[in-house]
């Protein structure tokens, strides 16, 4: 049986080469009369570009991403974030608007392995709740090297009942926890909200209650 997760980080490599390439020929397309060297420096250095991109999807996906999986305590979620730069997590619990919210987090993890997607109960994780001041469900925490960044509380910004994945994905992308690709007209706004670190306390070993 095919590897899903294989056949999206193949196609996205896909996707990289031909940007290389486009812009590699731009490149020659700017110089008035390439030799040999500058060809031969430019092809190098896509090269190398290559590499360390498909070095890094390797990585993230050795740390999960690609995926949209739940986190089984509050111990592994400090785990999760001191891995991945960029983590989305879904702070839920059984209810119809969280469901909704899982159906879209799945296809945006798919979409974007450089980042995260995560969810875990909330009323089985007391002192996350209580330290990143978790009321509302759902709610989505921004983290960017292991700190909140910024929250999507409930779906009143992402549109009510007409909630979709692309209307997410705006949020995300504004929020800089996504790469914000093909939207040269919309430039992501930096957050001005209070950051909360999530590093690993004494209290966070315990178990939840």
């Amino acid at each position: 049986m095919d590897n899903p997760i294989q056949e999206i980080l193949e196609k996205q490599l896909l996707t990289v080469a031909k940007a290389m390439e486009d812009k590699l020929d731009e490149e020659i397309a700017s110089l008035e009369k390439p030799d040999e060297d500058d060809l031969e420096v430019l092809r190098e250095r896509r090269l190398q570009q290559m590499k360390k991109m498909a070095e890094k999807r390797k990585r993230w996906m050795s740390h999960g991403h690609g995926e949209y999986t739940e986190i089984p305590s509050e111990k592994d979620f400090f785990s999760a974030v001191k891995a991945s730069e960029r983590v989305v997590c879904h702070f839920y619990r059984e209810n119809w608007p969280c469901k909704v919210m899982d159906k879209h987090m799945g296809i945006l993890a798919k979409q974007h392995i450089e980042t995260r997607f995560v969810k875990i109960q909330a009323e089985k994780s007391p002192f996350l709740a209580e330290r990143l001041k978790i009321v509302v469900l759902p709610t989505l925490a921004l983290i960017k090297s292991t700190k909140v960044d910024d929250y999507v509380v409930g779906f009143n910004e992402l549109g009510g009942k007409t909630i979709s994945a692309q209307r997410i994905w705006k949020r995300l992308a504004r929020a800089q926890v996504i790469h914000y690709e093909g939207e040269s007209s919309h430039k992501p706004k930096s957050t001005t909200q209070t950051k909360r670190s999530v590093r690993q306390s004494a209290r966070s070993d315990s178990d939840s209650e």
